[in-house]
């Protein structure tokens, strides 16, 4: 164990990943500026939409809403800071802009899990219970859930973010091109167990239980698809089939994020945990709209009548 009184508690620190990507800084910066924007710009108009149209107005858009509505968060999270930093040369951030982007970041992430979960549950109770679908979740009832989801999330990342604070760190060197609490957590030079417990915790009851609920809900649903006419089942496997997507392409994201560092993350290069940390939120920012604006009939009709009234005026 370190002796914690001979070393200096660092402060500011140098994010590896953007050493990494810094004989293509430039390029890498215009293409981060380029997404933002790009997601920006959709799920600005998805939200539009649904806030709009009153056809609209049920427990899937809502929940779509706020799914994309989240992904405005994460992306604005790490984007804007990352497309900055590529384009002027910095690699070092500070402790309090470090926790300040770690915060937002792995609250996105957890009302993702969340929001996946519950949406999932929203499509069982549709497709399972059809004549009483409407008394088991109400518009109000969806949007309580994704209220209570993020009181919840910003509660959980707070504590976590707070135990960080807490370690001594006699390391700068963070091995992403942004900062989650992991990465800090491996600097440290005391006892981190604390933190190990807590996020063991988490990981058990975000984590593992709400993945059993998504795969219980989707094999429920699927099942009474076998059971009721052609036409319904159809459509009914179609939206389940976007959920699958969104989800899994999600889930393996964050999975490898969350693991790279408890599965011998210490001999995977800097170059690495660069892919992983970038593949990971950018497939859910990215994805999740583009997806739901294209596979979602209803929304996608209205996305392009949207569309062409602006044009138009």
């Amino acid at each position: 164990m370190v002796n914690v009184s001979m070393v200096v508690n660092i402060q500011d620190f140098v994010l590896l990943g953007l050493m990494e990507m810094e004989q293509l800084r430039y390029f890498y910066s215009v293409v981060a500026l380029l997404i933002y924007l790009s997601t920006i710009s959709l799920c600005t108009l998805i939200v539009y939409v649904v806030w709009t149209e009153q056809s609209l107005h049920e427990p899937m858009y809502i929940f779509i809403c706020g799914l994309v509505g989240n992904g405005m968060v994460g992306s604005s999270a790490f984007l804007p800071k990352l497309a900055i930093d590529l384009f002027s040369g910095w690699t070092t951030i500070s402790l309090s802009v470090c926790l300040t982007q770690a915060y937002f970041i792995q609250t996105f992430a957890g009302v993702d899990k969340l929001t996946f979960t519950i949406m999932a549950y929203d499509r069982y109770l549709a497709v399972g219970f059809p004549l009483r679908y409407h008394s088991l979740m109400t518009n109000k009832m969806a949007l309580q859930s994704l209220v209570l989801i993020w009181l919840g999330l910003l509660l959980i990342v707070l504590v976590s973010i707070t135990l960080v604070v807490r370690l001594t760190r006699c390391a700068d060197g963070i091995q992403n091109m942004y900062c989650e609490s992991m990465s800090l957590v491996r600097l440290a030079c005391v006892s981190t167990a604390i933190n190990d417990a807590w996020g063991y915790t988490t990981a058990v009851f975000i984590d593992l239980i709400t993945l059993l609920i998504v795969i219980y809900c989707y094999i429920q649903t699927f099942l009474v698809c076998l059971k009721i006419s052609m036409e319904a089942s159809q459509k009914a496997i179609h939206t389940l089939v976007t959920h699958i997507i969104t989800y899994t392409t999600f889930t393996a994201g964050t999975l490898f994020i969350g693991f790279r560092y408890r599965i011998n993350g210490g001999s995977l290069s800097t170059l690495m945990h660069v892919i992983i940390c970038i593949a990971g939120p950018l497939v859910s920012i990215a994805f999740n709209p583009l997806v739901y604006g294209i596979r979602t009939e209803a929304l996608r009709i209205k996305m392009i009548q949207s569309l062409k009234g602006i044009t138009q005026k």
